[in-house]
């Protein structure tokens, strides 16, 4: 016969540095509702964290880590409680997470191409390559203008 086992509990401080979130965002998304309200103690009424809850918002950090929006993550939570009914939803869901994702990269990538063009650039005239400078200045005007196509989008 085994002996019960005794859940551990955590303060929002401990909690906070276990999940690597400040504690008044595990306060916020408490009170929008992205996770249930958190037990609170009996005689402190300060919240009191399960392993579960520490289990769960680990998974919310990496929600939140990939840019996720609170109302997709509240979503996906709620989603979660339903198990295979909810697969379709969640997969819609992670995908627009991805595509989002893939367009960070791609505005990424013109970033750093317009950083690369503009050292190039700077290179030049340091050297006193006008011709190169005025070619690499040309280069850089229509990546510029990539670059606020894909801030619009």
């Amino acid at each position: 016969m085994s002996a019960p086992s005794i859940q551990h509990t955590y303060s929002i401080k401990e909690a906070s540095v276990l999940i690597g979130l400040p504690a008044s965002t595990l306060r916020y998304y408490e009170s929008i509702g992205v996770i249930a309200p958190i037990r609170r103690g009996a005689s402190s009424k300060h919240r009191v964290y399960t392993n579960e809850d520490l289990d769960l918002l680990t998974w919310v950090s990496c929600l939140s880590a990939t840019g996720m929006s609170v109302a997709d993550m509240r979503r996906y939570l709620a989603n979660g409680t339903l198990g295979s009914a909810a697969a379709p939803e969640q997969i819609e869901l992670l995908k627009a997470q991805q595509e989002h994702l893939e367009d960070e990269v791609r505005s990424i990538a013109l970033r750093k191409q317009y950083v690369a063009l503009k050292i190039d650039y700077w290179q030049a005239v340091h050297c006193g390559d006008g011709a190169r400078a005025e070619q690499i200045s040309n280069e850089a005007r229509t990546l510029a203008d990539d670059l606020k196509k894909a801030r619009k989008q």
